[in-house]
């Protein structure tokens, strides 16, 4: 049969009869133009606007803010702004200041070496004990820098664990030198390394190396050509963290590496050393640091401040 319209009956009765769900959707379309939906959009513009702040948590968060801040102005007002120039053309903090770099990058690049594929083994390598590895390697972290400092004395000195092997075998000494404030740094520093591409790893799909050693690719090969590219924005970050962790280092260098200027004296130690005898040449070499741990933060913000 067909209706006046020249539609069957079945046709006919759809707009009426229609399925459950046609007519769950036409409600929705209807609901969303409709009051309703005015009013659900009322309620979202509603819960977009800012709540009052509760005073009980406004007050102690304002403390906080201040009591970070506040000594950072502090080093900005006492800076000597009119014999700055002079303060950093000194020689000794030149020494000083291209010792860090030197010694920082060294220690970011040991770092690299021996971090990465740690972290590429506590992310993808299911091991007994892999919770206590990442303890281990995670410790330098949390232990007092002066701690380790000994600790790498102990293991590393002229009569250290491995040092009196290194000695009498290879004639390497490690304490008291440049090298010494190498292994130091990246004592301190590698574990931010570690820490942040193991992170990067985890968040990585591992079908795209399981896809690769299925093409004929092995694990190197795969980690190499595949792996590596995913997770290069990670390891960039942990670099950075990692570099300026190395530069800002003390207590490990001071007791490993001891303080010897052009040789083991870098700029933090510098910082300590004028304070006690020219305290404008330790504000100025800790307005450098300053300086360094504010571009390293800039460069950062868009890798672990970006809203989710």
């Amino acid at each position: 049969m067909t209706s006046p319209t020249g539609k069957s009956d079945a046709a006919a009765d759809a707009p009426t009869g229609g399925s459950r769900r046609g007519r769950l959707r036409a409600g929705a379309r209807a609901g969303a133009g409709g009051p309703a939906g005015a009013g659900g959009r009322g309620r979202v513009r509603a819960r977009g606007r800012r709540a009052p702040v509760p005073l009980p948590l406004l007050v102690p968060a304002l403390i906080g803010l201040a009591f970070l801040v506040l000594p950072l102005i502090a080093l900005l007002v006492r800076t000597p702004w009119s014999s700055l120039p002079e303060q950093l053309a000194s020689t000794e903090v030149w020494q000083a200041l291209r010792l860090s770099l030197v010694c920082a990058t060294a220690a970011t690049a040991v770092s690299l070496v021996i971090g990465v594929p740690l972290a590429w083994l506590l992310a993808r390598v299911d091991f007994p004990g892999r919770g206590l590895v990442r303890a281990l390697v995670t410790l330098p972290l949390v232990l007092p820098p002066v701690v380790g400092g000994v600790a790498l004395l102990m293991a590393l000195g002229r009569n250290g664990v491995a040092g009196q092997w290194l000695d009498s075998w290879f004639g390497i000494t490690l304490p008291f030198t440049t090298a010494g404030v190498v292994v130091a740094e990246a004592f301190v520093a590698m574990p931010f390394l570690v820490i942040s591409v193991e992170g990067t790893l985890r968040a990585a799909d591992p079908r795209y190396e399981e896809a690769a050693t299925t093409l004929g690719a092995s694990r190197f090969t795969a980690f190499r050509r595949v792996t590596l590219p995913l997770i290069a924005p990670g390891i960039a970050a942990g670099a950075v963290l990692a570099w300026a962790r190395a530069l800002g280092e003390f207590g490990a260098t001071i007791t490993f590496a001891g303080n010897f200027p052009g040789r083991t004296q870098t700029m933090p130690l510098a910082v300590y050393l004028a304070l006690q005898s020219d305290p404008a040449a330790a504000i100025a070499l800790s307005l450098v640091l300053l300086a360094v741990s504010v571009a390293v933060l800039a460069g950062l913000r868009d890798r672990w401040m970006t809203a989710t």
